[in-house]
C-alpha cells in the first residue's frame, strides 16, 4: 500500500496553485538538498576557489557523517510510517556498542580476531533486540503510547549501558574491526559500503515485502488494518525490534570506527534520526514515507554538519539549523495533509 500513487492522484485533481503547492510539499527533501548543495558550492567557489561537493575528500566526509544518522533512521522510518516513534534508539546504539566491545575483549584470546568479531557482533545484535522487543510489547500489548514507552526505555538502556561500561569507554584492539571502521574498498569507506548494503535491504523490505505494505496500512488506518486481517500487534513488535537492530548495527560500527564502545555513542544521533525521517518526507501522523526520502534527509543533515565546519561556523549552529529544518518540514507536512483533505472532502 504505497501512498505515492494516491498522492499523485490528489495533486493531479487540485487546481494549478494547489497542485504546485502540493508538489513543492512532496518534493521538500529534494528542495532542501539542492538549496544546501548550491549554497555551500557557491560559498566554496567564492571563498576558497574550489568545489564543495565535487571535492573527493568533502564527498567522502559527508558520506561518513551521514552513516550514523542514517543507520538509526532506517528502523525509525518503519516505526514513523506505522504511526509510532522510537526515542530509545540513541542509547540502544550505545548499549550495543558497549556489549560489542566487552564481548570482543573477553573472547579475543580464546577465539582470535575473526572469531571474537563474529561472536561479539552476534551477541551485540541479540542484546540490542531486547529493548526493541520490550518497546513493542509495551506499545502493542499494554497500549502504552510510543512516546512514553520508548522514552522509558531510553532511560533504562542508558543506565544499563553506563553500568556495563563502568561509566567510561571500553577500548578495543582488533585489526579486522579497525579495518571495518576505518578501512576503504575501492576508495569507499567500509562503514559507507556496509550502510549502502543495509539500506538497499531495508528499501526492498519496505517497498516490496508484505511486511512493508502492512507497515503503511497500520500507519494509514489501524482499525482498517485490523479489519483487513493484519496482525497489528505482531507487526508492531517486529517494527520496534527492527528499529533496535539497526541501532545495534550503528553501535557496532561506532565501536569499529573509534576503537571503543561508549554508552553515549548514539545520544546526539536521536534527534538526527528523527530529523532524517521527517525531512525525508515521512509524516509523523503515519502512513507515508520512503527509505529514499530518509537517505536524502540523512544527507541533508550531514551536509549541514560538515558544511558549517567547512565555512568556519561554530558547530553548535548545526543544532539550530537542523531544528529549523525539522520545524519547516512538519509545517510543510501539515500543509500537504490539508491540501489532501480539502481535495478528498469535495
Amino acid at each position: 500500500m504505497n501512498s505515492i500513487p494516491l498522492e499523485e492522484a490528489i495533486a493531479g485533481r487540485l487546481g494549478w496553485s494547489g497542485s504546485l503547492r502540493y508538489w513543492l510539499a512532496s518534493a521538500r527533501a529534494w528542495i532542501f538538498l539542492i538549496v544546501l548543495v548550491v549554497g555551500f558550492e557557491v560559498w566554496a567557489h567564492f571563498a576558497y576557489h574550489t568545489s564543495f561537493v565535487l571535492n573527493p575528500f568533502n564527498a567522502q566526509s559527508i558520506a561518513v557523517f551521514a552513516v550514523g544518522p542514517l543507520l538509526l533512521a532506517l528502523g525509525q522510518t518503519f516505526v514513523v510510517i506505522s504511526g509510532g516513534i522510537d526515542l530509545s534508539v540513541g542509547f540502544t546504539m550505545g548499549f550495543a556498542a558497549v556489549v560489542f566491545s566487552k564481548i570482543l575483549n573477553l573472547t579475543r584470546d580464546s577465539l582470535g580476531e575473526s572469531g571474537s568479531l563474529i561472536v561479539a557482533a552476534t551477541v551485540a545484535l541479540a542484546a540490542s533486540a531486547i529493548p526493541g522487543l520490550i518497546n513493542g510489547l509495551l506499545i502493542a500489548r499494554l497500549r502504552i503510547p510510543p512516546f512514553i514507552g520508548t522514552l522509558g526505555m531510553y532511560g533504562v538502556a542508558r543506565g544499563i549501558a553506563y553500568l556495563l561500561a563502568g561509566g567510561t569507554t571500553v577500548p578495543i584492539s582488533n585489526s579486522i574491526v579497525s579495518f571495518v571502521g576505518n578501512g576503504t574498498f575501492l576508495g569507499i569507506p567500509m562503514t559507507v559500503l556496509i550502510t549502502i548494503v543495509l539500506t538497499a535491504g531495508m528499501m526492498y523490505l519496505l517497498s516490496q515485502s508484505r511486511f512493508g505494505q502492512h507497515t503503511y496500512a497500520i500507519g494509514g488506518n489501524r482499525q482498517a488494518s485490523l479489519r483487513a486481517g493484519i496482525n497489528v500487534s505482531r507487526n508492531t513488535v517486529a517494527l520496534y525490534i527492527l528499529s533496535a537492530l539497526t541501532a545495534g548495527i550503528g553501535g557496532i560500527l561506532y565501536s569499529a570506527r573509534f576503537s571503543a564502545g561508549a554508552a553515549q555513542a548514539g545520544e546526539p544521533l536521536l534527534l538526527d534520526s528523527i530529523a532524517a525521517v521527517v525531512i525525508g518526507g515521512a509524516s509523523l501522523f503515519g502512513g507515508s514515507g520512503t527509505i529514499t526520502g530518509t537517505i536524502i534527509g540523512a544527507l541533508i543533515i550531514a551536509i549541514i554538519q560538515y558544511g558549517l565546519v567547512f565555512v568556519n561556523v561554530e558547530p553548535f549552529w548545526q543544532f539550530v539549523a537542523v531544528g529549523i529544518v525539522i520545524i519547516i518540514s512538519v509545517l510543510v507536512d501539515q500543509t500537504q495533509k490539508q491540501l489532501s483533505g480539502a481535495r478528498l472532502d469535495e
